[in-house]
């Protein structure tokens, strides 16, 4: 049983009609909902008016501009964004995105050796940059940082810093992702140019770098994400027909990019490199996105066989009594252990490190869980550390293999003097619905509070103590489940629900509790209510 559901017995969950179901998930919001019209002056970001002109100063001067990004979605996406705007100008763009295996992260010493500019712009990636900053000064190439990663004290020395996380910054809402900074800084070159760009027209590629990098879908974010699907709908971009002919459906949900638009895009960083991605988002031509489309396809499958046999390893020798998970292990790939540590921190419902061994140094991803800041976590015990950065969800990090131990145990001293409170999951169950109810009514409704994601999850119901009909596998290899079930025997309705990539060990005598979501289901261009469990008690 989840944390949530010891602090709140089952039958103290209310029963649900939609008109109540409605009324909680409005609450999410509040009274006015924003729109595109309520996005922030872009001036209002520190540096940005300073790092517009510079970069308009630079364009006029015909001066050599180079971008660094970063391999991870926001990082290709921003970059892509980034090169389609110079395409428009019409102005050159060197545009590099950092090997993750030969490189490392971000601009750095190693990865100056092979740039010459003028000028050099990063985008989702630079706040922690202080040695490359100083390089650079070095050579005397102006810099400007893009970035939303949490600052250290200590900041490079660039001619300009963008970043919402900044004290300094007076921009009102801070939880946005890289793409959405350099998207902002592009709107006040657009001004300082005076070009006729249309800003909107990047709000496919922007929605997914928001989607990807977890960002809460409230505020700015949600109308953007709102907006950036109907682009994508529309746009006759090659890459966004390439995702709408792959998706195949009338209308492409936040969680359709999540699960299956943003493991593809990520998977070239991870495996190969970005730049597999980043071809992908600014291919010229459909034949172009359809062979890097097809890379990523096939990069997505074997990350998925790199993830599943790294995570069974780490679930077999993680301590689940630590409040902070760490792992390591001899030669994991690098490239998965971010999803590893995802895969374990769900498990266990805790917050988790996931690293790789190699020569004695370990490198590897920290994934949060409830509402622990897993950033300030690894910031308080940072001596352990050769190198960290992130922000309150996801983090990087480095260390001596010789110091996990002791920062195994310096983490979870530091994690014990949380409120427990932090740690119990967000995911909670709104109620119990009649089984009369779960139809394409309900399904509208829900439908209408999307997107979904962070902050606002699409909601949980709870099926408490019903009666088992039938149990059955299917898919190819059978390692699907589906459960018919009655949720009292005073209804003569059944519902099926469904858990992928698990065979459930029920018998028809078992009572069954499970929490489920509710998402339309579309074959042969039918629309149907599908049920699928998210944990059985």
């Amino acid at each position: 049983m989840n944390l949530f559901l010891k602090k709140l017995r089952f039958e103290d969950i209310p029963t649900l009609s939609k008109s109540s179901i409605s009324e909680l998930l409005s609450k999410r919001f509040g009274s006015k909902e924003k729109k595109l019209s309520h996005i922030p002056d872009p001036s209002l970001l520190n540096d940005a008016v300073k790092a517009a002109k510079k970069i308009a100063d630079a364009i006029r001067e015909n001066k050599k501009i180079t971008l660094v990004g970063d391999y991870d979605v926001d990082g290709v996406s921003s970059t892509a964004i980034m090169v389609d705007f110079f395409r428009q100008i019409p102005y050159p763009l060197e545009a590099i995105i950092p090997n993750r295996f030969n490189d490392g992260y971000g601009v750095s010493p190693r990865l100056l050796e092979r740039i010459d500019a003028d000028l050099i712009i990063t985008v989702d990636n630079g706040i922690t940059a202080i040695e490359a900053a100083e390089v650079c000064a070095q050579r005397g190439i102006e810099l400007i940082i893009t970035d939303h990663h949490t600052p250290l004290d200590t900041l490079p020395h660039a001619y300009a810093i963008v970043n919402p996380k900044l004290s300094t910054c007076d921009y009102p809402f801070e939880e946005i992702c890289g793409a959405q900074v350099a998207w902002l800084l592009l709107a006040l070159l657009k001004k300082e140019l005076d070009l006729n760009i249309d800003m909107r027209g990047f709000l496919d590629i922007l929605c997914i770098a928001i989607i990807a990098d977890i960002m809460p879908l409230t505020d700015i974010n949600r109308p953007l994400v709102k907006e950036g699907l109907k682009v994508l709908m529309s746009s006759n971009r090659a890459s966004s027909v390439i995702i709408r002919d792959f998706l195949n459906k009338k209308n492409i949900s936040s969680e359709d990019i999540a699960f299956q638009i943003a493991p593809r895009i990520n998977s070239a960083g991870r495996l190969e490199d970005a730049s597999i991605a980043l071809e992908f988002f600014t291919a010229k031509d459909i034949s172009k996105a359809y062979t890097q489309f097809e890379i990523l396809n096939s990069l997505n499958e074997s990350r998925r066989e790199l993830e599943a046999e790294a995570t069974k390893e780490a679930l077999s020798i993680a301590n689940g009594d630590d409040k902070v998970i760490v792992i390591a292990k001899e030669l994991w790939h690098e490239g998965v252990v971010g999803i590893v540590a995802a895969r374990v921190a769900e498990h266990y419902a805790k917050p988790t490190i996931v690293l790789s061994l190699k020569d004695g140094v370990a490198k590897g991803s920290a994934r949060s869980s409830g509402n622990v800041n897993i950033y300030k976590l690894i910031e308080e015990n940072s001596s352990y550390l050769t190198k960290f950065g992130g922000h309150k969800m996801a983090a990087g990090l480095a260390l001596d293999e010789n110091d996990i131990n002791t920062f195994r145990v310096a983490i979870n001293k530091s994690a014990a003097k949380l409120n427990p409170n932090d740690f119990l999951s967000l995911n909670e169950i709104m109620g119990v619905v009649p089984s009369n109810d779960i139809d394409l009514e309900l399904l509208a409704l829900l439908e209408s509070f999307e997107p979904y994601g962070e902050a606002n999850t699409r909601p949980l119901f709870l099926i408490k103590d019903a009666s088992i009909v039938e149990i059955k596998t299917f898919g190819k290899d059978n390692s699907h489940s589906k459960v018919k079930i009655r949720q009292s025997n005073d209804e003569a309705t059944t519902l099926e629900l469904i858990q992928f990539k698990k065979v459930l060990d029920l018998s028809t005598t078992d009572k069954f509790t499970c929490s489920y979501r509710v998402i339309k289901n579309e074959f042969n261009s039918k629309v149907s209510v599908q049920l699928i469990i998210d944990k059985i008690f």
